[in-house]
């Protein structure tokens, strides 16, 4: 079993170009532009839209969210916010999480930030955390993610069939898990 307060500490994960850092209000101004690219909002399924104080106050309850890890992603070279990678859902009996990745905008896709940060929560969550079993979903016309979260070390378990709904069409949603060695 894992604590249900396990993140009340949540630590700083760092990779060779990353920093992924507690997403609190001092991110309010990547997070606000990332909530604003169509693209981002298309490929995560936003069809709210959200106020800026609404925003604020999200950021500012992060503090006391120690179920789950939300991590601000941090581009290292130029400290410039690249999107955010969470760990929620947290089944403290089944030692299972669920995993979602929003990148801040197109300008930042293809650039291997997205598996660089997949890469270093999974690897947090099932090492260090001791989960047995993240996952995820994700559309089936996302093709570029399911091959970072491939990558992870992520399987396809089963599809929700015409489960997504954007500008008039339907969409099958990929429900994927990494499972680890515990």
């Amino acid at each position: 079993m894992i604590a249900p307060d396990y993140f009340r500490d949540q630590v700083t994960l760092v990779t060779p170009s990353l920093r992924l850092e507690p997403l609190g209000p001092q991110h309010f101004d990547g997070s606000w532009a990332a909530l604003q690219d169509p693209e981002g909002r298309r490929l995560t399924g936003t069809h709210e839209e959200y106020s800026q104080e609404q925003i604020r106050e999200w950021l500012a309850s992060r503090a006391d969210a120690h179920d789950r890890a939300d991590w601000a992603i941090i581009r290292t070279s130029d400290d410039v916010f690249v999107g955010e990678v969470v760990l929620n859902d947290l089944d403290v009996h089944n030692r299972t999480m669920g995993f979602r990745i929003a990148l801040g905008s197109a300008g930042v896709f293809g650039k291997g930030y997205g598996s660089e940060a997949t890469q270093a929560v999974v690897d947090y969550g099932l090492q260090v955390v001791g989960l047995h079993r993240i996952e995820l979903e994700v559309v089936d016309f996302n093709t570029r993610a399911q091959r970072v979260y491939a990558k992870a070390g992520f399987h396809q378990e089963g599809v929700l069939r015409e489960a997504w709904y954007w500008d008039g069409e339907w969409s099958d949603v990929i429900i994927m898990a990494a499972i680890g060695d515990s």
